[in-house]
């Protein structure tokens, strides 16, 4: 089963600044042992919210803001995409992520097709293989570029 583990950095994740030396390479540490345990399928950190936008849709019609977000406390700063066999795996991974004050994370289950019904799997797995197909492509591409 995936999780998605996002990290929520706090206040400080909107400031633009960079984590210190030390705090990166703690990170990149977690990030090794999550590869090198053969669970990761993917991980980034994001741009402050003043460099996003959000597109609501109201009746019909779309609508965009451009950051920062101030509406929201909790702003998301980083995803996790994770391989495990329990949502306790996946826990037990959340847990020994290196956090500072003011720093949480969410662990999300991901949809897959079959949660959707055999009809559905059935019907829609081969769209789902073609897209699974140009998504590699497109990271190919992008990791060359």
């Amino acid at each position: 089963m995936r999780f998605m583990m996002l990290m929520y950095p706090g206040t400080k994740g909107e400031t633009g600044a960079m984590p210190d030396e030390k705090a990166i390479a703690a990170m990149m540490k977690y990030n090794e042992e999550l590869a090198n345990a053969g669970i990761l399928l993917g991980a980034d950190g994001l741009q402050p919210s003043a460099k996003g936008a959000r597109i609501r849709s109201n009746g019909g019609k779309r609508s965009v803001s451009d950051g920062p977000f101030t509406e929201t406390k909790e702003v998301l700063g980083g995803y996790w995409m994770l391989q495990v066999k329990t949502k306790e795996e996946a826990v037990e991974w959340a847990k020994r992520c290196p956090l500072g004050d003011d720093e949480m994370l969410e662990l999300r289950q991901v949809f897959e097709m079959g949660d959707f019904g055999p009809e559905i799997a059935k019907q829609e797995g081969a769209l789902v293989d073609k897209i699974g197909k140009r998504l590699e492509e497109n990271n190919k591409k992008s990791a060359s570029s």
